[in-house]
């Protein structure tokens, strides 16, 4: 078996044998798809006999036979939700050489809205022989596109938001207070909300988890139209979005800001590990009480904290991770008996120069070892093993095994997989906007925000209520047909919980730029302040869910021109 690795989350190879599942299992596979008919070839194992020796180790199986040059848009079809099935957890397909099973993924991809030149060149670079894959399959594209638009049309919204996070709500609120009259639709399948920034103190032992989450129905504004489903795919050019429910509806006005994606499976071992083991997260609610438990439980060893590549949401939250846990452990007594490690697939402790002698500080006060261009590549929680890529000295590429008790991971993140696909999409996966104005810079009754869309902007709730203003203003200047924008800044704020009573305060914009929101005099942002820990702790909690989710822009205003 010679695996081919497509995506972080779908692989194929050739014929897979009994055998072969274990290792496929260990690297995290939870679905395995057979595109090869039984009976091919002499000696090709069956996929009942595939499918026993994965039955006892818990993977899922699916079996979408197929012939190459019969591939039709039903195959296309079947396959997508076999993938969608799967949501984050890898999948492994395969057939005689593999060409069939990366032919149907090609094709789901580009019926979600995939390049198809990209794809070519992704499988011509992986060993595939793609040279006619476009003429071939053209047919197949053309019916799978056409499959879309015979969805029914099920309404027509002049105001649709995609996502009902804190961007997503606030938005909705923010508009009706200034136009009470727009007929507004939010969508989104959540049933409850998180208060993201909330985490880190409930993996501190500050919060309780059940403090930072609340029924997403209570938190729709009156008059906003909920559908509590998903988008499967964006149509820009027809204005319309199609539902996970099969239905399409359509826009005057769409925005856009279902968050990002936390990668889990692109670390190979990750997933079967979190929450046991020593391995925690508190980018997950759930896991966060596990690592207030592991740090209250460790009383001597080693603790990794590790930071992937840029973007993330909220930089400083890896490293707030590390400083609250170590301050636990230094006011226990016991730190002395603690390796502390952060490891950082970035060159430097924080992106914004100005505040990093302020957390350098701690970093030696904790006595924390810092391992910068390390990215976190393998997780054997069993084993408390975890494996690092990096460089040598000669600059040649390696890895490190490095043990640990306890491994606070920040997973990988990316947009989510139907912004990737889509026509809203820049190169790297995230929506294309004008950094200023935010709106799409090709569909102009498009906008973008919050995690999901290119600015090069910190990815925070601040982040996020700044950019509210924004693009309600836009919006609004939009159907009044005013010349008038409202600019975005970059504006973005972390707030560096490095001990208990003290935080730095980093307020930020396009460049570096500080934006302190507050007088010098009452905080001064460059250092830790006891002010700072009451805005985090006391003042930032009410201001999310009695000012910015209710449309209150209290020190939010954004500059017009």
């Amino acid at each position: 078996m010679i695996i081919k690795q497509v995506s972080s989350t779908f692989s194929v190879s050739d014929q897979l044998m009994p055998d072969d599942v274990d290792a496929l299992a260990a690297a995290g596979v939870r679905t395995l798809v057979c595109n090869r008919p039984d009976g091919e070839a002499a000696g090709q194992p069956t996929f009942a006999a595939v499918s026993e020796r994965a039955a006892q180790l818990g993977i899922s199986m699916r079996y979408l036979p197929v012939v190459h040059d019969t591939i039709n848009s039903e195959d296309v079809r079947k396959f997508t939700v076999d993938l969608q099935t799967a949501g984050a957890n890898p999948v492994h397909a395969w057939c005689r050489s593999g060409l069939r099973s990366i032919t149907l993924w090609s094709l789901s991809q580009l019926q979600q809205g995939g390049d198809a030149d990209a794809l070519v060149t992704q499988a011509n670079t992986l060993g595939f022989d793609f040279a006619g894959f476009k003429q071939k399959f053209a047919d197949v594209i053309a019916e799978l596109n056409d499959s879309l638009l015979k969805l029914p049309l099920e309404r027509h919204c002049p105001l649709l938001i995609i996502g009902a996070g804190a961007a997503g709500i606030a938005l909705a609120a923010s508009l009706l207070r200034r136009e009470g009259t727009l007929k507004i639709t939010l969508v989104d399948p959540a049933d409850t909300h998180y208060y993201q920034p909330g985490f880190t103190l409930v993996g501190a032992g500050e919060f309780n988890a059940s403090e930072v989450k609340r029924p997403m129905g209570r938190l729709i504004p009156r008059g906003v139209t909920w559908l509590q489903t998903a988008v499967t795919h964006f149509l820009p050019q027809r204005n319309e979005v199609v539902l996970s429910n099969g239905t399409r509806i359509g826009y005057d006005r769409l925005c856009v800001c279902p968050g990002l994606k936390l990668n889990w499976a692109a670390i190979p071992g990750l997933i079967d590990t979190l929450g046991k083991n020593g391995v925690t997260s508190n980018y997950r609610h759930d896991l966060a009480p596990y690592t207030w438990q592991l740090v209250q439980q460790l009383r001597k060893g080693r603790a990794l904290f590790t930071q992937p590549p840029m973007p993330i949401k909220c930089a400083g939250a890896p490293q707030k991770a590390l400083y609250l846990s170590a301050d636990h452990w230094l006011r226990s007594g016991v730190l002395q008996d603690i390796q502390v490690g952060f490891y950082n697939a970035g060159g430097a402790l924080f992106g914004i120069k100005d505040y990093v002698p302020a957390l350098q500080k701690y970093i030696e006060r904790y006595h924390a070892s810092l391992h910068f261009g390390h990215t976190l590549v393998k997780v054997d929680g069993p084993g408390k093993v975890a494996t690092f890529a990096t460089t040598d000295k000669d600059g040649k590429a390696a890895t490190v095994d490095v043990a640990f008790d306890l491994l606070h991971v920040v997973p990988p993140q990316c947009a989510p997989d139907v912004i990737r696909n889509s026509p809203l999409a820049d190169r790297a996966g995230w929506v294309d906007v004008d950094k200023f104005t935010l709106r799409h810079n090709q569909y102009s009754n498009v906008w973008g925000l919050g995690d999901c869309m290119n600015a090069p902007n910190a990815k925070t709730a601040a982040a996020a209520r700044k950019q509210v203003v924004v693009v309600a203003d836009n919006i609004v200047h939009d159907i009044r047909n005013e010349q008038t924008q409202t600019r975005y800044a970059g504006y973005g704020a972390c707030p560096l919980t490095v001990e208990r009573g003290r935080v730095v305060l980093a307020e930020f914009g396009y460049d570096g730029v500080l934006q302190p929101s507050l007088p010098t005099a009452l905080l001064e942002g460059r250092k830790p302040t006891w002010l700072g820990w009451v805005l985090k702790k006391n003042f930032m909690p009410w201001i999310y869910w009695q000012l910015m989710l209710k449309g209150r822009e209290w020190l939010a205003g954004s500059k017009q021109e």
